[in-house]
């Protein structure tokens, strides 16, 4: 299965994203790309403004273009999008917060999945902005079972681990990973972590790093530290990204799934907490 990372910078201005997006997936198709995978929060930059003032549903303009272009080239394009959610008082004030979202569209397929776990976390609250999903969710490419979570879920093994056990064999994660102090050893480590949990192929579509290499490793905004990759079920990385905006396309053979599998068993044990109590020992 063939497999593009379009890693790009998202800025404010939707209509050119959107270009981004139609010009990544015609790079990624014309080298033989069967699933293409952008970035969480392609549709807007974090940081760019109020995200409730450009959200669309996925019958909205920016997903219909995406769908038409994407089932033009054949492709299911994965894309991070914003989609109106709900309205909620903090502080005094009224907010109309989004649905974070993965867009899946192509040929027969149009859906969308909504991050689960909100981004919480070092001093951030996109919980403030966003509404969390409930749902997991899969989707069938050509050649593999899908599964789906985006940026800050990529902390929650257990998502990947009960993708995994639906039937997932390749996980795709669309992100803004915040740059800070440590921040681009924790994605790589994470990445990896969560295909050797799952025993899957990890599809990890970063945004590109505003500023490069010469800002890497500052305290910014949720906008991308790069490093896309594509890691094995055993934890190989067979492609990787710098800091820039790039195009990543390469094969990956789902054998190594069920070779993982048969190898490695850990989807065969039952969900329980490790080191429990045995109730059967006084």
């Amino acid at each position: 299965m063939r497999i593009g990372i379009v890693q790009m910078q998202s800025g404010v201005d939707t209509m050119e994203n959107l270009s981004h997006v139609i010009s990544g997936m015609d790079t990624a198709v014309a080298q033989g790309a069967e699933l293409v995978v952008f970035p969480e929060a392609t549709m807007r930059s974090f940081g760019g403004g109020r995200l409730d003032t450009i959200a669309e549903p996925l019958d909205g303009p920016f997903a219909t273009l995406i769908r038409d272009h994407a089932t033009e080239l054949g492709v299911i394009a994965v894309v991070g999008m914003f989609s109106p959610a709900d309205t909620v008082d903090k502080d005094g004030t009224t907010r109309n917060r989004v649905a974070n979202m993965a867009l899946v569209t192509g040929p027969d397929v149009h859906e969308s999945y909504q991050k689960i776990h909100t981004y919480d976390a070092f001093g951030y609250r996109e919980s403030d902005t966003v509404a969390p999903g409930t749902d997991l969710m899969l989707f069938d490419a050509p050649s593999a079972r899908v599964g789906v979570a985006i940026c800050y879920d990529i902390r929650f093994p257990e998502q990947f681990i009960n993708l995994a056990k639906l039937g997932a064999e390749v996980i795709v994660v669309p992100a803004s990973w915040q740059d800070g102090p440590g921040k681009l050893d924790q994605w790589r480590t994470l990445v990896t972590a969560r295909a050797l949990d799952s025993t899957s192929f990890i599809i990890a579509a970063d945004q590109a790093r505003p500023g490069g290499e010469t800002a890497a490793g500052h305290d910014d905004d949720p906008t991308g530290i790069g490093h896309s990759a594509v890691v094995s079920p055993f934890g190989r990385r067979i492609i990787e990204a710098g800091y820039d905006e790039q195009v990543l396309v390469c094969d990956i053979d789902l054998t190594d799934v069920r070779r993982a599998r048969k190898a490695i068993p850990v989807l065969d044990w039952p969900a329980r907490t490790p080191h429990s109590p045995n109730p059967e020992i006084n």
